[in-house]
């Protein structure tokens, strides 16, 4: 598959989740940045071509690539173990995200947080890497995450090691500024259309809402919960 931007580029190349096959740069690319990538993929050892931004535009599928492709693989994905082998486990499961720039904006606010693993239920998103890859901003590449055939059985896991499981949901809640998530936690977030199903809920040990400044009642999207929450067990953790 063709990905595209230097930004995606660079993560492909540092993420070690893929392999890279081939980079294309536009020979009048000369900044720092883009140097810096041909040296990572040289040193790799990775086919490099400069070329015209014409050729470059001929394998691209959009206009945002900024004279800089890559030919990759797949995505390789983490085992739940790894996640779990963190110090004190942060971790997200997120039930019902089918929009890929909605998935990639979640990936990039766990990974700036430190979410030590993200769990999301198998499918095939090879079409849609790109898009993810680009909207995370990178953080695809980076974030440690975990393709679940069985939520259910990963949550009890999670649990056997310690790890205490919390549900976005605003039924008999706690306050999100009111609860300790300086412990080994997992917060499981839904989908705007169907949120967690039911058998994913009935494992959660507590359920989490984020207070409101007024009286407004809708839920937030999956993107922000996720932004809000993972920011509050970062602040708590640096804070503790």
């Amino acid at each position: 598959m063709i990905i595209e931007g230097s930004i995606s580029v660079k993560a492909a190349l540092q993420g070690r989740h893929r392999t890279v096959e081939c980079v294309y740069a536009d020979q009048r690319l000369e900044d720092r940045n883009s140097r810096y990538i041909l040296r990572l993929a040289k040193e790799a050892g990775i086919r490099t071509v400069r070329c015209t931004r014409e050729e470059i535009e001929t394998r691209a599928s959009g206009k945002t690539h900024g004279g800089m492709i890559a030919e990759v693989s797949a995505r390789t994905y983490d085992s739940l173990t790894d996640a779990l082998q963190a110090e004190c486990p942060f971790l997200v499961l997120c039930e019902g995200i089918e929009d890929p720039f909605n998935l990639g904006y979640i990936m990039r606010t766990l990974y700036s947080a430190g979410c030590d693993g993200l769990l999301i239920a198998r499918r095939n998103w090879q079409n849609a890497e790109s898009t993810i890859l680009k909207a995370s901003a990178g953080a695809f590449d980076h974030l440690r995450i975990i393709m679940t055939d069985d939520p259910v059985q990963d949550i009890r896991i999670c649990k056997q090691h310690g790890v205490y499981v919390y549900a976005a949901m605003r039924k008999d809640a706690s306050d999100l500024y009111d609860t300790d998530l300086q412990r080994p936690v997992m917060v499981m977030i839904g989908g705007e259309m169907r949120g967690l199903s039911k058998a994913v809920l009935q494992e959660a040990e507590q359920n989490l809402f984020i207070p409101y400044a007024n009286d407004f009642r809708n839920a937030l999207n999956a993107s922000s919960a996720a932004a809000v929450i993972a920011y509050e067990v970062l602040r708590q953790r640096r804070n503790g």
